[in-house]
């Protein structure tokens, strides 16, 4: 990745607007609160209702100090919400300040690889048999790329903030194809969406909205993975890979966020929660089974290599494996690439083992890679059905999941 420490100006602009918003009433929008203000005591801090309204009255914002504009949003029904508007603030950027990618160009293992180095972060993304790669030297500096994969809408999300990258289908349960914009603003220092045919918001992290018309309607979550690219170039060369001819002027490879990720340091924006049992920064895989979250931190993973789990009653695996570059630091720190998998075989349940450049399973011997995939012995060519889970910061995860379980040896 460039070496240049270089930040973009939309970063520090979101440093002095939350400097203006904590000191100055002149960025915030006060309002006096009366008797009639809206009750606010179902919001849930860390998670997002979807049991209808939190307001009532003509004013929504009655009595609340606004860290953002709601003057961007005429069409906004804010009448509708889930959330506190309180613990919303505005990252800097206005609406599509971050441009989302709306009409993304592929280009060829072959092309790709001119400028991606083996060891940045992609993120792995297929559906019925449509491989392909959104590198986040790209993704960082969007956010948002709404697409088309194996003829399936979908949206493809990456919040820098928390380190979180998600896919969504983005069709709803009524039929109705959404593509999705970036407000400009943060929940719980994260992503704050838009869709474009009703302006509802959406929480980027548990792909809910959470103001206007589709309050309460979940987006449906996809399997995806950040990799290094070079296994997706070496395991899926006919692949297709994010082309920075996204029509906008961005100097991909750089780094608009140089050393966000120190991992004793805090969030950049104000969380709702303060969990301590692992720093904030702290990578985790993440994950939720029938009901039940769970996280397991990479500082444990890179040291054990494979964790053989059990979860609700559901035997799975998480894979680690080292080659990863964070696409925060600009000293190419390896912090490796994971994946969660059902662990169960036509009936066997599989144990796993780390190996030289990839993992082995007990029972047959079999050889398998950082995909799921068998690649030698007695199950070559099967595939282990994904798990959904995604790796985000510590604080991120413990925020908006606070019932969490951490995995510890033994536990």
């Amino acid at each position: 990745m460039n070496k240049r420490k270089r930040v973009q100006p939309y970063f520090w602009i979101a440093a002095f607007s939350m400097l203006l918003a904590a000191c100055s009433p002149i960025v915030t929008q006060a309002i006096e609160s009366t008797p009639n203000s809206p009750d606010l005591g179902d919001s849930v801090a860390g998670s997002d209702s979807t049991e209808g309204n939190v307001g009532g009255s003509e004013n929504p914002f009655e009595g609340i100090r606004l860290q953002f504009n709601p003057g961007f949003w005429p069409e906004t029904d804010f009448s509708k919400h889930s959330i506190d508007y309180a613990e919303i603030f505005s990252g800097g950027p206005p609406p599509d300040g971050i441009p989302a990618i709306d009409n993304p160009v592929f280009e060829d293992v072959a092309t790709a690889n001119g400028w991606l180095g083996d060891d940045w972060p992609v993120m792995f993304f297929e559906l019925n048999g449509d491989v392909r790669a959104y590198p986040l030297a790209i993704l960082i500096q969007h956010e948002i790329v709404n697409d088309v994969v194996g003829d399936v809408p979908v949206t493809l999300t990456f919040c820098p903030l928390c380190n979180s990258t998600i896919a969504f289908s983005r069709t709803i349960e009524d039929g109705r194809v959404l593509d999705f914009g970036t407000t400009g603003n943060l929940r719980n220092s994260d992503l704050v969406m838009y869709d474009r045919q009703t302006t509802s918001w959406w929480q980027q992290f548990t792909g809910v909205g959470i103001v206007g018309e589709l309050t309460g309607t979940k987006l449906e979550f996809l399997p995806s993975q950040i990799i290094a690219w070079s296994d997706f170039k070496d395991n899926h060369p006919e692949g297709q890979v994010l082309s920075r001819e996204t029509g906008f002027t961005r100097s991909y490879g750089s780094n608009p966020y140089a050393g966000y990720d120190t991992i004793d340091s805090n969030p950049f924006f104000p969380v709702t929660g303060n969990d301590s049992r692992l720093l904030p920064k702290d990578r985790v895989v993440a994950l939720r089974v029938e009901g039940l979250d769970v996280a397991y931190p990479f500082s444990l993973l890179s040291e054990l290599g494979v964790i053989n789990d059990v979860v609700a009653g559901q035997p799975l695996v998480v894979f680690w494996k080292e080659g990863t570059q964070t696409i925060f630091g600009n000293s190419g720190v390896d912090t490796g690439s994971s994946s969660a998998f059902l662990r169960a075989v036509d009936g066997v349940v599989l144990n796993f083992l780390e190996i030289n450049d990839g993992f082995q399973d007990e029972e047959t011997g079999s050889v398998w890679n950082i995909f799921g995939e068998a690649i030698e012995g007695e199950l070559k060519g099967t595939t282990l059905e994904q798990v959904i889970s995604a790796e985000h910061f510590w604080f991120a995860w413990a925020t908006f999941k606070p019932e969490t379980i951490v995995w510890a040896p033994g536990s």
